[in-house]
């Protein structure tokens, strides 16, 4: 029996390249493709519609973009225009960014939660072709709507997944979102504890955990050499946990770690500091929370998401040969 599987694309191969690896998935499949947007590097939204436009039947993730740096009328109409090039294999993942980026380009990210009720709550009444007039403490809007005149007028099935880290941002995802893009770099185990706190926010909405969709990104290093996937992963890790301490902090990495590493690595970080840093990254940590060395190897460790709740995993190939990971999870 087949089992849902995703891939996750960042910023680490040309452009191009991406469209065939996803093209590739499809063949080989892949449940979706989900399209990074995190630090200042490349968009999302433009990978997802080249995807849409060379492919007939795997689903198409933002993974996930910000909700504060694009209005709320401009981010409903994008996703339109998404569904458009691919109807109903669109899906809308949206975080709530992170410090210090948000801060350093002038973005102060105050009541979190809130505005992202606000932005998930109106984008789903616009993608409803409804008309809209809301004035909260972040969205304000009067008598908007996706006021289409050349193309289909029904409502939109764009589903609005949430990628939620902290404890209260979980909870809020179960009663308002169709889904949970659950985060990498954290064990397996780590997925009990969200669970529980998807199911309590699925209740205030009269639903149950089953209805709350959970992909699951896992950084995901496959070789046939075990060491040089180990390699391959302890540089990922070297950067994101400085960067990105949310993440270390949901990974259970000692805080002394990621001081260390930061004290290395600028802003941003070169590849020459990274290779510097890295070896302060335990090789236990890899394997915790990662899904690296050989097919084999990441085939056990993925289950073991699944086991704990993934419905989806989500494969971040960190370096190495992408179309190797395609075919070590491939669906018959």
């Amino acid at each position: 029996m087949s089992e849902k599987v995703a891939l996750y694309l960042q910023d680490a191969h040309d452009l191009r390249d991406g469209l065939g690896y996803v093209q590739y998935a499809e063949e080989h499949g892949f449940e979706a493709v989900w399209q990074a947007e995190s630090r200042l590097v490349r968009d999302a939204i433009v990978p997802m519609a080249a995807y849409a436009a060379v492919t007939k039947k795997i689903k198409i993730g933002s993974g996930v973009i910000n909700n504060w740096t694009r209005n709320i009328g401009l981010l409903a109409a994008t996703f339109l225009t998404l569904d458009d090039l691919a109807q109903d294999r669109i899906i809308c993942g949206i975080g709530a960014w992170w410090d210090p980026l948000a801060k350093n380009v002038g973005i102060n990210r105050t009541k979190p939660l809130l505005a992202m009720r606000e932005t998930v709550t109106t984008m789903r009444k616009l993608l409803n072709m409804e008309r809209v007039t809301f004035h909260g403490e972040f969205v304000h809007v009067d008598g908007i709507e996706l006021d289409v005149v050349h193309g289909r007028r029904e409502p939109r099935n764009v589903p609005i997944y949430i990628g939620a880290t902290g404890d209260q941002m979980m909870e809020m995802t179960g009663e308002i979102a169709d889904g949970a893009v659950l985060n990498y770099c954290v064990e397996p185990k780590y997925n009990i504890k969200a669970l529980e706190l998807l199911e309590k926010g699925a209740k205030k909405s009269g639903r149950t955990l089953d209805d709350i969709d959970r992909p699951q990104l896992v950084v995901c290093s496959v070789d046939y050499d075990h060491d040089r996937a180990i390699d391959t992963t302890r540089e990922l890790l070297t950067q994101y946990l400085a960067q990105q301490p949310h993440i270390a902090k949901a990974s259970g990495v000692s805080m002394d770690i990621v001081a260390e590493i930061q004290s290395i690595l600028g802003w941003p970080a070169t590849h020459e500091q990274i290779q510097k840093a890295k070896y302060l990254v335990p090789e236990e940590l890899i394997h915790r929370i990662t899904a690296s060395g050989t097919p084999d190897e990441a085939r056990k460790k993925v289950d073991e998401y699944r086991k704990n709740g993934c419905t989806c995993p989500i494969l971040y190939p960190v370096g190495g040969d992408v179309k190797l990971l395609i075919d070590t999870f491939a669906q018959k």
